[in-house]
């Protein structure tokens, strides 16, 4: 469904710019303008998300976590054992 808005620019230049982009890429600003709020909603969301991120982390630090290239390579070492494979 296409809606329609009215976006007012009081920066002239940036308006220009925004154009000039817009010429240079073969799309419309308004393509442009749909991009941009797009990033921006999903940097939020990503933003919101660190909070949960960094707990996870320092849970995971508290509680002697290892790299996951170390749990790897023990797995593909115990799948080598468990099939007679050399290692």
């Amino acid at each position: 469904m296409k809606r329609k808005m009215t976006l007012v620019f009081h920066d002239e230049d940036l308006y220009t710019q925004l154009k000039i982009e817009a010429v240079k890429r073969r799309t419309t600003a308004s393509a442009i303008v749909a991009d941009a709020v797009r990033e921006w909603l999903e940097s939020r969301e990503d933003n919101e998300l660190l909070p949960t991120i960094e707990a996870a982390r320092t849970e995971w630090e508290e509680k002697g976590g290892r790299p996951w290239s170390e749990a790897e390579r023990e797995l593909e070492e115990s799948i080598s054992h468990r099939e007679g494979l050399p290692r």
